[in-house]
């Protein structure tokens, strides 16, 4: 349901009851707009009212910085209070906020193997709410880029996940380039690394999935176009369905071959 409300698309156009709603967790944002007008240092009293009173100070220093560095730091101190056996507090919130603080939370902790990162972000990867699902993978994403080769492995399964949420995340959680994120130079150079996790979603039936796959092969054809041209090539002489024609379109929208 949390999808459903049609949300404001400027800050003015939230009410100050909405607001109110937000920050103290009781209501989910429907737009960006909504969530980046919450105030991280109420909200995060509200939903851990023993959060020590340093901690959330040094939340409210970092109101002027970008929204993917207060996740950050929100899930740092979090850890550091909560631990992971806190986790399941933050990770079933009403606050997509929070639930997406829940997924920094996994991100930072430092004894946990990528795999038991999946496993404990897998929930929020298939959330509910469309933030939710773009905070699992910009909070992963730094350890699949340590090791692609393991990363692909592990996501292996992910791409032939009966959820396309799931799906949708092994594609957009390794593309090269990416969005609010740092680049994977090992996919920006030899992309063919993906293709076990690409192939799988070659011709999927979800447009959320095949914009994903399509963006993935529009970062890499900024780098390898040739490469690009040439999977699309095969993969539309293999496919000739819609959805395949589609992803290539998309693929190739800035190398030509697409519309």
């Amino acid at each position: 349901m949390d999808e459903v409300r049609k949300g404001a698309s400027r800050r003015a156009d939230i009410s100050p009851e909405l607001l109110a709603q937000l920050n103290a967790g009781t209501a989910p944002s429907a737009t960006l707009s909504e969530g980046l007008a919450i105030d991280f240092a109420t909200l995060l009293v509200a939903a851990v009212p023993d959060i020590p009173t340093d901690s959330v100070d040094v939340v409210r220093e970092m109101a002027g910085e970008g929204v993917t560095r207060r996740m950050d730091a929100v899930g740092e101190v979090l850890l550091r209070h909560l631990t992971l056996d806190g986790l399941p507090t933050i990770a079933e919130h009403t606050s997509d906020t929070v639930r997406g603080w829940a997924c920094y939370v996994i991100g930072r902790a430092p004894k946990l193997k990528l795999n038991a990162k999946l496993t404990l972000i897998r929930p929020l990867a298939d959330d509910r709410h469309f933030g939710v699902r773009e905070w699992a993978w910009m909070a992963i994403r730094p350890h699949l880029a340590k090791n692609v080769g393991h990363a692909v492995k592990a996501l292996e399964p992910w791409a032939r996940d009966p959820s396309p949420n799931v799906r949708r995340f092994a594609s957009e959680a390794t593309r090269p380039r990416g969005v609010w994120c740092t680049h994977i130079e090992a996919l920006k150079q030899n992309p063919e690394l993906a293709l076990p996790l690409l192939e799988p979603l070659r011709a999927d039936p979800a447009k959320y999935v095949q914009d994903s796959v399509g963006n993935w092969l529009n970062d890499a054809a900024k780098s390898q176009p040739a490469w690009v041209k040439a999977l699309c090539t095969r993969w539309q002489q293999e496919s000739t369905t819609d959805t395949t024609s589609r992803i290539c379109q998309r693929a190739l929208r800035n190398v030509g071959g697409g519309k």
